[in-house]
């Protein structure tokens, strides 16, 4: 029988595949450091977001797969460029603090923006500065989802003198590093662009800002920069110890190097930034990380997803409606495709979450790898008795009209005796997933409409053969006859029968199959309903 790490290599979900890529890459041994880093990157001028949520969950993802094909160990870093400068004011920053934070933004050619670690906390002082106020928010978001990582802050490492090697040695490929990333940037940029930012001290301010300068000399010798103060003042400054920050791509290929980091994923607009930090790395005499570029998200109208727009949906929403495990296999499925993210596409990725732990428990150890389920529990999928659908949830919720989870339970608990919340956790907090998304989205766009006597011919005959069952009748049985009725009435196809079905006793255009919401709802329920709606009773 095949070996866990045999079955690793041969697997073929997308992983593995990455996890593959790190194997190759140390195949004659491990690294000198003593383990594979996979890396992670965090801007702290805005909170934690959805976008934060699926590189790291889906590096996690490759850092298990690893794990499960080779012996050397891995370790995750969730890297903070706090150190950054700050470019524009978030909107969700108190108002009183506004003015001030729009003093410490780059609002010159020559002067750009005060480091957010330098920056005083926003947010009521609870913390020393802005950048750690966002750090802390970083730690809390990843440690609510219980990932295994180490937070690495930029400014601290900065500070630590780590980087200063590394830094160094970009002074001794100055000009060949900037040669190469001068192509990159517009002309009027080029003019007093330079690989260091060096800090000078805002007087009004009375803080660090950094400043756009073309180097008057380089000397790789003393570590130092030369350069011209904006009141005309020539000033030798280090590189080293914090006293400046790179720009950004030239900072992360430097960051690649410092650390060693083997593998970092990015998005599709990072493109280009992947290409030319890997270029310096190699002049650095370093290997570029393995990486990986995922899709954006769209919104529901295919339009990307900005943060300033408002126009996409943040994990607490996401969170609020349905289990943080339906949000991961969002994440895992297909990450090189363009995804819609908005509020419809949440009961489907449910479904599809219970569909995959359903079938984890009865397949194989090859095809457990295979099954998103097993990426999304780390290879310990949690099992559960109760299968219920959340559309199934959804419409009981719809035809119950309540926003109730013991009513709802109270059917479950006939459908699936042996289930209760205590015995099925699972279809618990699904059931109340269910009763927040019924009340805030099905629910305001409830419309039942009233059958036509072709459909009143219909339901009368489906109430015939509906009360002709034995109430212990099994949802396929109970099925066939939904389809039965269809097929002897004239509708166009069965799909325009069930969908009669739905509008006129759930109110919705769409459900699930009939078969199991009978079995769920119960047979003298349906019944009931049918009769309130040929009697003429309206339901909404």
């Amino acid at each position: 029988m095949p070996s866990p790490k045999d079955l690793a290599m041969a697997a073929k979900a997308w992983p593995f595949e990455e996890a593959r890529k790190v194997a190759e890459r140390f195949k004659s041994g491990p690294p000198a450091k003593g383990f594979v880093l996979f890396e992670t990157g965090y801007g702290p001028s805005g909170l934690p977001h959805i976008g934060t949520f699926g590189e790291v969950v889906r590096t996690t993802m490759v850092r298990h797969a690893f794990q499960t094909m080779s012996d050397i160990p891995a370790r995750l870093f969730a890297f903070s460029d706090d150190m950054d400068g700050l470019r524009k004011v978030p909107d969700n920053v108190p108002e009183a603090s506004r003015p001030f934070l729009d003093r410490c933004i780059d609002k010159r050619p020559d002067l750009g923006g005060v480091p957010l670690t330098s920056i005083h906390d926003p947010y009521g002082d609870c913390h020393e500065s802005y950048g750690a106020h966002n750090n802390a928010k970083l730690r809390e978001f990843l440690d609510r989802f219980g990932f295994d990582y180490e937070f690495q802050s930029a400014t601290a490492v900065y500070r630590s003198g780590r980087f200063d090697g590394t830094l160094r040695h970009v002074l001794a490929n100055y000009d060949e590093i900037l040669n190469t990333a001068a192509g990159t940037i517009g002309e009027e940029r080029r003019k007093n662009y330079g690989l260091f930012l060096p800090l000078i001290q805002d007087k009004e301010l009375g803080l660090p800002r950094y400043l756009y300068v073309r180097p008057e000399e380089i000397r790789p010798q003393s570590g130092t920069i030369v350069f011209r103060h904006p009141d005309g003042r020539l000033i030798e400054q280090p590189v080293t110890g914090g006293k400046c920050k790179l720009v950004w791509r030239a900072d992360w290929a430097m960051r690649w190097l410092a650390l060693g980091v083997d593998y970092e994923m990015s998005g599709k607009d990072l493109i280009d930034s992947v290409k030319l930090s890997s270029r310096i790395c190699q002049i650095l005499g370093g290997a570029p990380p393995e990486s990986f570029t995922y899709e954006l998200f769209l919104d529901e109208n295919a339009e990307k997803i900005s943060k300033s727009k408002g126009n996409g949906l943040t994990v607490d929403e996401w969170l609020r409606y349905a289990p943080e495990e339906s949000l991961a296999l969002f994440m895992y499925q297909s990450p090189k495709r363009a995804k819609r993210l908005y509020f419809d596409v949440i009961p489907r990725n449910v479904d599809d979450y219970l569909t995959f732990l359903e079938k984890y428990e009865n397949e194989d150890e090859a095809a457990r790898l295979e099954n998103p389920a097993w990426h999304i529990h780390a290879g310990q999928p949690p099992r559960e008795e109760a299968h219920i659908s959340f559309s199934v949830l959804l419409n009981l919720a719809s035809v119950c009209n309540t926003e109730d989870k013991s009513v709802l339970w109270g059917f479950i608990s006939r459908y699936a005796p042996q289930a209760s919340p205590a015995s099925a956790p699972i279809l618990d907090r699904l059931v109340g997933y269910a009763v927040a998304y019924y009340r805030d989205f099905v629910k305001p766009k409830k419309h039942y409409r009233a059958p036509d006597a072709m459909e009143c011919a219909a339901l009368e005959d489906l109430r015939r053969v509906l009360s002709a069952l034995p109430p212990e009748a099994a949802a396929e049985t109970i099925q066939t006859e939904v389809y039965e009725v269809g097929k002897r009435h004239p509708f166009p196809d069965l799909k325009a029968w069930f969908q009669a079905l739905y509008e006129i006793l759930l109110g919705q255009s769409q459900g699930p199959r009939m078969g199991s919401f009978i079995a769920l709802y119960g047979l003298a329920e349906t019944l009931a309903l049918i009769g309130r709606v040929l009697a003429g009773e309206k339901l909404a």
